[in-house]
Parts: structure tokens; C-alpha cells; sequence
């Protein structure tokens, strides 16, 4: 049974959930500097969970490659007060929040954060893990080699899902070790990896079942839609659905999106296909 304890609410993603992405950086690839003031962050918040998020995944550094790297003192006067914000405006929200520092997730779970969202998986911040065991929150781990400022330089593997399952494997077990138990992998498009790579690691995507926890699949208008097509993040939602379906076809537990009502119409076909099958 896969489940995630959140706040004490446990989330089934017997059938697949999708989390909705609010980016409060100014230089995100796709949405960056948009949400800026309270209304738009809160109008932009009501539309994701009217629109059948379960999550809603709030970020304040940007990850993409080469993106400039802040203070944890500027993340934090970014990211704490939105997370009240949204805490005290949607009692029930489920509010993932995208960092790799401790401290920052440490403030935003007593701010009310139910999940942390790590790229690193605790490899840019030592501390990390053991601050979301005392959190007891659920843990998102990411694959990438580097940091965002030098990943794109740093996609050479051995072999490329095998490089990975055995960082998993690892990471999980430093994990447990510490007391997490509720764990969601991420295998990090387009982190330290290049198109090819991406379309290996989608082709490849349901070897990391063997884990026997939630996969997360990123693949929101990412640069290995735009570019196979000769198009850009903002012509790219047509794109990022038709490989929503691949990756749940090969077992993601969550979307980690942009467009969420695309999403879970695309998560209601294929339980729909599924429910053919059984």
C-alpha cells in the first residue's frame, strides 16, 4: 500500500496524485518572478487546488542550470511567509516545500510544511535528513550530480540507471537509518542529465519500482520537451502530457507540474485505461 502520512492525513497514491509547482523565484525557467505579491500567489494557489492538486510544492531557489545562487537567509524572507500565508488561507492545504537546506526546512515545518522536496538528497546539506526526521515529515530525494550552478557539465555515467539505483539505494537506506519512513523518489530530469539521458531515464523509469516507494516524475516543460520539439517552456503543455502518460504508465506515483487541470485529466485516462486492463 502506498501511502504518505502528512500532518497526520494519510494521502493513497494507490491512484496517482499531482503536485502543483509555485515557483516564487525571479529567474525560474518557466514561471519565474510571476508570483510576487500575496494576491497572485493566493489566486494562482486557489486555482492548483480547485483544479484537483493534492500538493502544492512552493520554492524559493531556483534549480534550473546556472541559475544564481542566494543567501538561506533570502530563501527564508522568500519562502516563510508565503508558507504561513497559504497555511492560514487553506487549513487543509498539503504544502511541499522545494529546498535543500535544513534550516529552511526546519522553518517551514514549524510553519506548517508537510512534505520536503530535496534535490540533493541531503548531499548539499549534511544536516538535511536528520532534520526531517525530527520533522517527521515525508521525504522527496532527487538524483543529481553537482549543484545547479555545475550539473549541466556533470551528466557522465557508467551507466546511467544503474549509477542511479545504486544513489538511491544508498540515500534510502541513510534515510531509514535515521527514522524517515515515508520516502518519494525523484530521478531528476534534466538534473546532470542531457536529452538522450532524459529519454533513457523515461524509457527506463519503471526499474526504479524494485524501491517499492512513490516515484515522482518532474517533466513540466522541461528542456527535453521544448527542445526535441523546436519550441519553447511556454508552447511546451501539449508535450508535457503526451510523457505524463508514459511516466505513469511506468509506475510515477506523482506529477510534479505546472498545468495542473492538464494533469489529473491525464491521470483520470489513464485510470480509466488502467481500470480496462485489471
Amino acid at each position: 500500500m502506498m501511502t504518505l502520512n502528512c500532518k497526520g492525513s494519510l494521502i493513497d497514491l494507490q491512484k496517482p496524485k499531482v503536485m502543483g509547482v509555485l515557483n516564487l523565484t525571479p529567474d525560474s525557467f518557466y514561471d519565474g518572478g510571476k508570483y510576487k505579491d500575496e494576491k497572485s500567489i493566493l489566486t494562482q494557489t486557489e486555482k492548483m487546488l480547485t483544479e484537483g492538486a493534492s500538493f502544492i510544492d512552493v520554492g524559493a531557489y531556483s534549480s534550473r542550470p546556472g541559475a544564481d545562487h542566494i543567501s538561506v537567509d533570502e530563501e527564508l524572507q522568500r519562502i516563510t511567509p508565503v508558507v504561513s500565508l497559504l497555511v492560514d488561507h487553506f487549513p487543509n492545504i498539503v504544502l511541499s516545500i522545494d529546498t535543500f537546506r535544513s534550516r529552511v526546512a526546519q522553518q517551514c515545518i514549524a510553519h506548517g510544511a508537510a512534505l520536503i522536496n530535496d534535490i540533493s538528497a541531503g548531499v548539499l546539506d549534511p544536516q538535511m535528513m536528520e532534520t526531517v526526521a525530527k520533522g517527521k515529515v515525508p521525504y522527496i530525494m532527487m538524483h543529481m550530480q553537482g549543484s545547479p550552478q555545475t550539473m549541466k557539465n556533470l551528466n557522465t555515467y557508467t551507466d546511467l540507471l544503474e549509477d542511479i539505483c545504486f544513489y538511491f539505494s544508498e540515500k534510502i537506506a541513510a534515510a531509514r537509518a535515521l527514522g524517515i519512513h515515508d520516502i518519494v523518489i525523484d530521478p531528476g530530469f534534466g538534473f546532470a542529465k542531457n536529452i538522450t539521458q532524459n529519454y533513457e531515464l523515461l524509457q527506463k523509469f519503471d526499474l526504479l519500482r524494485t524501491f517499492e516507494v512513490p516515484l515522482l516524475a518532474g517533466l513540466s516543460r522541461k528542456s527535453m520537451i521544448y527542445k526535441v520539439l523546436g519550441k519553447t517552456p511556454e508552447e511546451a503543455l501539449n508535450g508535457t502530457t503526451a510523457l505524463h502518460m508514459v511516466a505513469l504508465e511506468k509506475g510515477a506515483s506523482i506529477l510534479r507540474v505546472h498545468d495542473v487541470k492538464e494533469a489529473v485529466e491525464c491521470v483520470t485516462l489513464f485510470e480509466k485505461l488502467s481500470a480496462q486492463t485489471e
